[in-house]
């Protein structure tokens, strides 16, 4: 947390030079906040990292001369490991926003913010959170639920949940009846069933199905 009697240390990266000026004066007015430095370049902020010590947070955008932000944000992370690295840009295509968070920024802002909305994101990300434009925020949740769908539900009973468990668990037909207190023939029953609701003809393609679409918790938990 940062000291409530310093103001928050901030850098930016901006290679638009009215847009970077006029920021860097409005944050300045600011009681609580400083912008210190202004750059133009990713190369001219690591050079500066190796003879100033890092600022709380900096600002960056993405489309940049040279080195781009997303492609900058790991070597800053390298040198800052303790700066909260946040985007701020024109860009609101879900291959950049995905690639910078992917990449380590603590936050994602959009230029059309307000200097408030923007000076408030920095507060937040000198205090440890992750400060991002709602409407991003929206598309982030919406990305990641697209990359991670919930599980199918193959209407599994309770008994052929654990029979599904133990077989991933690497377990025979015999053991799995013992490890559940019922027959051989019992469990066979049960896997049998299993299959035919999982539609597979195996056992290794119902393990498959089972870890590929998490159906069984991780092992471990």
């Amino acid at each position: 947390m940062p000291d409530s009697k310093q103001p928050v240390n901030v850098w930016l990266i901006e290679d638009h030079k009215t847009y970077g000026e006029r920021l860097m004066r409005a944050l300045n007015r600011l009681d609580d906040v400083r912008c210190e430095k202004h750059f133009t370049a990713c190369e001219d902020a690591l050079t500066a990292l190796g003879k100033n010590a890092a600022p709380q947070v900096l600002l960056l955008d993405v489309g940049l001369p040279g080195m781009s932000g997303i492609e900058g944000l790991a070597l800053l992370r390298q040198q800052a490991r303790k700066t909260a690295l946040v985007i701020l840009t024109v860009f609101e295509d879900d291959d950049k926003i995905f690639r910078a968070i992917c990449a380590g920024a603590a936050g994602y802002l959009l230029k059309t913010s307000s200097i408030e909305d923007i000076a408030a994101a920095i507060r937040t990300a000198a205090a440890g959170g992750s400060p991002i434009n709602p409407t991003i925020a929206r598309r982030v949740l919406e990305m990641f639920s697209k990359a991670n769908p919930p599980a199918r539900d193959y209407g599994l009973t309770p008994r052929e949940q654990e029979i599904l468990e133990v077989l991933v668990q690497g377990k025979t037909i015999k053991e799995a009846a013992a490890a559940l207190k019922i027959s051989y023939y019992t469990a066979d029953e049960y896997i049998r069933s299993v299959y035919d609701k999982l539609q597979v003809r195996s056992r290794s393609s119902a393990v498959a199905k089972a870890v590929s679409e998490g159906l069984v918790p991780p092992r471990g938990q």
